[in-house]
């Protein structure tokens, strides 16, 4: 798998090493990013996806505005 290399403030991945539990900065934001996709698809797969629901809005027929 390719790498990238970014740069973080590292008091945000001191914060991250400390919630985590884990030593190592590079592994600590490793399980951060993953847990996060994780929490994504879980959530995709009890709501529906955003962009299926926005296609389910787009595709209702729309009710004219009454007058009164």
């Amino acid at each position: 798998m390719a790498k990238v290399n970014i740069s973080l403030d590292a008091a945000l991945v001191v914060e991250v090493m400390v919630l985590s539990g884990v030593n190592n900065p590079q592994d600590a934001v490793e399980l951060l990013v993953h847990d996060y996709i994780a929490r994504g698809h879980r959530t995709d797969a009890r709501t529906g996806s955003a962009d299926q629901q926005l296609k389910d809005i787009e595709s209702r027929p729309q009710r004219p505005a009454e007058h009164g």
